[in-house]
């Protein structure tokens, strides 16, 4: 069958690898390609099967280990995607930073393998489908922590290093970017996109070009309107903006709902704004307790601190601590800088680039889209 899933599995123990077999001949989902007990010949019978998927024993022995095979994948350039079979006593990460973009774990059934299998399959088609951009979804655990300032003067950075921008006011109930930059009422909205099929020609007439460079998409002028936006839109529009910019920025709401984990669920990096409060720490906990509930891998997750120079007599340690690992950004308070250009609807980068805030800022996106003009000291 065309649609067949091709499924390579790396297995060494015969009973596991009869178990499997045994499970695939009851459906016609998903083709067997060969079980092979040695990783060593993996990399040659990839290239040679063409596999869709690629099932490994985390317990491989031999010369070549199960998980150092899926190292070796991803350090290759290897596309396909890896479901990792493993036992509770040996748990793994799904992290498809480093190649595991699956875990199966023993005992499992026939509904489990064949799902499993489907979802990986259809998660890498979705992505080469996505266009080569780069998401990143601003959030934070709580409201004034100055996260949709901090995701504005982002996109402007980004902008500023060369790299085609927009900015997406996830906020779609109170439009928190509406009312920073100071939007006129009728300006148009997401809601002004089609509903059936989105080109990018619809764009040119919703977009809103900001006086810095970047391109917004901003959320409907009235809280009601929010209610019209359906997730299977949200959808539709990152799949196009995927296609025509080269990083899509979304400043996120405060809450967990169908519709932001749309944004959540589609971003490659989950940028979480956090400050030196205990409130602000208690509800970041909570936070990492349900990102890993939903099964976001750790690698997808980052965490800044804003205003990191006010600590208040707040010990920084005990963030770190909470978080479980220290925060990979920092950027420090503005003062008066911040409050005139958010004032004047303006980012404060380009207000003044030489000043500390804008500086941490310019560094934060080299280190979150790796462009080298973005970092400008």
């Amino acid at each position: 069958m065309a649609d067949q899933i091709r499924l390579l599995v790396v297995e060494d123990v015969p009973q596991v690898a009869q178990y499997v077999r045994g499970l695939l001949n009851s459906q016609a989902a998903i083709k067997l390609l060969e079980v092979v007990s040695d990783g060593t010949r993996v990399p040659d019978l990839v290239r040679e099967l063409r596999p869709d998927v690629i099932l490994v024993d985390a317990l491989l022995q031999g010369r070549l280990k199960g998980m150092t095979l899926v190292a070796r994948l991803h350090e290759s350039g290897n596309q396909v995607p890896v479901i990792v079979l493993t036992v509770p006593q040996h748990p793994v990460q799904v992290n498809p930073a480093t190649g595991i973009h699956a875990v199966l774990p023993m005992p499992f059934s026939g509904y489990e393998l064949v799902a499993r299998i489907q979802q990986s399959r259809q998660a890498a088609a979705t992505a080469d489908d996505a266009g080569s951009a780069r998401v990143i979804a601003v959030f934070a655990p709580k409201g004034g922590v100055g996260k949709t300032t901090i995701a504005f003067n982002l996109a402007v950075a980004v902008g500023q290093a060369g790299l085609r921008t927009v900015l997406i006011d996830g906020s779609l109930q109170f439009g928190d970017l509406r009312a920073l930059l100071k939007v006129p009422i009728d300006a148009p909205s997401l809601l002004d996109l089609p509903t059936d099929r989105i080109q990018e020609s619809d764009l040119e007439d919703v977009l809103w070009r900001d006086p810095s460079g970047i391109d917004i998409l901003l959320a409907p002028p009235r809280v009601e309107l929010a209610e019209m936006v359906t997730v299977r839109d949200l959808e539709k529009v990152l799949s196009l903006l995927r296609r025509v910019y080269q990083v899509v920025l979304v400043d996120t709401p405060a809450v967990i709902g169908d519709v932001n984990l749309a944004f959540l669920d589609a971003a490659d990096t989950i940028l979480e704004i956090v400050s030196y409060d205990s409130t602000t720490i208690h509800s970041t906990m909570v936070m990492a307790d349900a990102f890993r509930a939903i099964g976001y891998p750790p690698a997808k997750l980052r965490y800044l601190v804003n205003r990191a120079d006010s600590t208040g007599g707040f010990d920084p340690q005990v963030l770190a601590d909470a978080l479980g690992r220290q925060p990979e950004h920092s950027v420090s308070s503005g003062g008066d800088l911040v409050v005139r250009a958010n004032n004047e609807g303006i980012p404060f980068v380009l207000a003044d680039p030489e000043a500390r805030i804008s500086q941490d800022v310019f560094r934060t996106v080299g280190e979150l889209v790796g462009h080298p003009a973005a970092l400008r000291r």
